[in-house]
């Protein structure tokens, strides 16, 4: 039985519902019976998906969009005070709820497991759903990203557990109540939020402070940052911790992880000394640690670690992470959607890893100005790690510019790193750049969190012709 739906939610608007966050509450509210309706800024196979599930979905913002009986405006931190459809909603006294409220209300009479960290949150919510339909617990989850199996970022489950990425770039992610939380690492990211680590530690131990009582928190033992938030949240009553990593002090350890072409095979403890060993059907060493996070997590919530350890070895990915896109005259075209410069050395060295003879050629867009301005230099360090790299102009999402911040900041750190950096300012050019750089056994990387993502097909158009 579905839990019951919030007054609030039974006829939310969405405003922005193509989001990958908002799509996916409101999948989860049009299944559990909700009437949902949203707008977004163009057509998408999102909306299409929304509308197959009975959701009236509006192309462009308009107050007219907001129907009258809407019992609330849903948002996220990316709506403008400006928007037609939020002033209409304030006008008419309609409620507004912020998307991590309506999440959090979706897990309400469930046993949820939120998955926190700077890097690495869509990955592992992806691993634990996958593994945990496949041990047939019929979980609901909402995640960021679409996944290769089975194909959707949110699902409604009839099982007992709700698996939730839990952002922390708003602090959004301190609305949630888990019984089991996950922190895969704590770096300064998300600038316009937080000016210091200071502020990011105080951050992320208010979430750990929203562990159910007699939960467990899962935490990386390798991690700087994450060590730093174990030390202050240790000891605290009723809260049950769990590292995991390399380690020799870590609870799960990790004892070897082996590359095996584009999948590795890890081998762990476990904290009560039973040995596992599985397949991570993704290549780099952070994926393996991203996969043992959700092992510990399950087992923490019960589950027996040897059916789970199984069971991760199904996951094949998420949409963006590593994502093969084709292949056309001997070049393989792969999307990256890392974005800080941590991310980009990960997903750099673990294709450098799988695929060691081969040139990479990256094609990075880098995302929001305030991280270009923060991180530039550091993301144009990670870009050395490739042969050669096309950077594109910024991409704002929701910001405005900020005067002297342009990838030009990227580019010269690239250069300064001894990399090959051709600048491109003309997204449309792009693909036939790359066609003209490309050589056979060849990788591409398309690499960034904005629209980048949708070169691969022309890339590979143009390598075939």
């Amino acid at each position: 039985m579905a839990p019951a739906i919030p007054a609030s939610m039974d006829r939310p608007h969405f405003i922005g519902i193509g989001g990958a966050g908002m799509s996916g509450i409101a999948k989860i509210l049009a299944r559990r019976g909700a009437r949902v309706a949203g707008s977004d800024a163009k057509e998408s196979a999102t909306a299409r998906a929304l509308r197959d599930l009975g959701a009236t979905v509006h192309i462009g913002h308009d107050a007219a969009h907001l129907a009258a009986d809407a019992t609330s405006v849903v948002v996220s931190s990316a709506i403008r005070a400006d928007n037609p459809e939020l002033a209409a909603a304030r006008e008419r006294g309609i409620p507004v709820v912020h998307r991590s409220d309506a999440l959090a209300s979706l897990m309400d009479g469930l046993r949820p497991i939120a998955v926190a960290g700077t890097h690495g949150k869509t990955t592992t919510t992806s691993m634990l759903a996958v593994s945990l339909r496949s041990l047939g617990l019929a979980p609901s989850y909402a995640i960021g990203g679409d996944l290769d199996e089975p194909g959707s970022n949110a699902e409604h489950g009839t099982g007992e557990i709700f698996v939730a990425e839990a952002d922390e770039s708003d602090r959004s992610f301190h609305k949630y109540a888990p019984e089991v939380a996950i922190v895969l690492n704590v770096e300064l990211d998300h600038h316009a939020n937080y000016a210091s680590m200071e502020e990011i530690h105080e951050s992320f131990e208010t979430f750990v402070g929203r562990v159910r009582p007699g939960g467990t928190l899962v935490i990386a033992a390798d991690q700087e940052g994450a060590r730093e938030l174990t030390s202050r949240v240790a000891g605290r009553s009723g809260l049950d911790i769990v590292t995991y990593g390399e380690s020799p002090e870590a609870d799960v350890r990790i004892e070897k992880v082996t590359p095996r072409g584009l999948t590795s095979e890890v081998t762990v403890t476990l904290r009560d000394g039973q040995s596992l060993a599985f397949t991570v059907s993704v290549p780099g060493r952070h994926y393996a640690h991203n996969a043992v996070a959700a092992l510990a997590a399950g087992v923490a919530m019960g589950l027996p670690a040897d059916e789970l350890a199984t069971a991760l070895g199904t996951y094949t990915g998420v949409k963006r992470r590593l994502q093969l896109k084709g292949e056309a005259a001997g070049v393989q075209v792969i999307d990256s959607y890392a974005h800080h410069p941590t991310e980009m050395t990960a997903d750099l060295e673990a294709i450098r890893g799988a695929a060691a003879d081969s040139r990479i050629l990256v094609v990075f867009q880098p995302h929001l100005f305030s991280r270009t301005q923060e991180l530039g230099k550091e993301m144009g360090a990670a870009l050395a790690l490739a042969d050669a790299c096309v950077v594109l102009d910024i991409y704002p999402a929701r910001e405005d510019p900020i005067p002297g911040v342009t990838s030009q900041l990227i580019i010269d750190a690239a250069r300064e790193a001894g990399a090959e950096v051709t600048a491109a300012h003309d997204q449309a050019a792009v693909p036939e750049i790359v066609a003209g750089m490309a050589r056979p056994t060849d990788l591409v990387l398309t690499m960034g969190a904005g629209d980048v993502t949708d070169l691969g097909p022309a890339i590979l158009a143009h390598l075939e012709s």
